[in-house]
């Protein structure tokens, strides 16, 4: 089943409501983490307001890839898990978030294989497909990271600290 995962700040009916059309258009199975203050409740999904972490990875474990708003804790649990992931970034003028940040991550990271990028809802189909097809070819994503940071990442700090 598709794991879609809002974060747990703030309700994202936007993408919610685009992946419940797309859900119901398709006949995809998707579980949602939508949050207790979401206004829309979805129709075409099984949702919960919030998962524990435990649940999370469990779920992102299994799914074939991840749908999400593109929050780095997400996108980081897709690239450990070598998952291809949807993201819709939250936008600062529609007062989904404080600013643009997630559209600048979503744009860093939409270079990599398997972070597919919908700019806006209208989008969001045609990358839903996308991701199917990755999984589908077995292609998914690139290799997965690692946990932790690299060992020259550490020694680099531990140098300017030292120093």
């Amino acid at each position: 089943m598709i794991f879609l995962t809002i974060g747990t700040h703030e309700p994202f009916d936007r993408l919610v409501r685009a992946v419940d059309a797309w859900a119901g258009e398709t006949g995809a199975e998707v579980f949602a983490q939508i949050t207790d203050r979401a206004e829309f409740v979805p129709q075409h999904m099984t949702y919960v307001n919030h998962v524990d972490p435990a649940e999370y990875d469990a779920r992102c474990a299994a799914a074939p890839f991840l749908i999400a708003h593109a929050g780095m804790g997400s996108i980081l649990a897709a690239l450990k898990l070598a998952k291809p992931i949807v993201v819709l970034p939250r936008r600062g003028h529609l007062n989904e978030t404080r600013n643009d940040h997630q559209f600048a991550t979503a744009q860093k990271f939409g270079t990599r294989p398997g972070i597919l990028v919908a700019e806006t809802e209208a989008d969001l189909p045609q990358r839903l497909s996308q991701a199917q097809a990755l999984v589908a070819a077995g292609t998914g994503a690139a290799g997965p990271i690692s946990p932790t940071a690299e060992p020259r990442l550490i020694a680099a700090i531990r140098a300017v600290i030292l120093s």
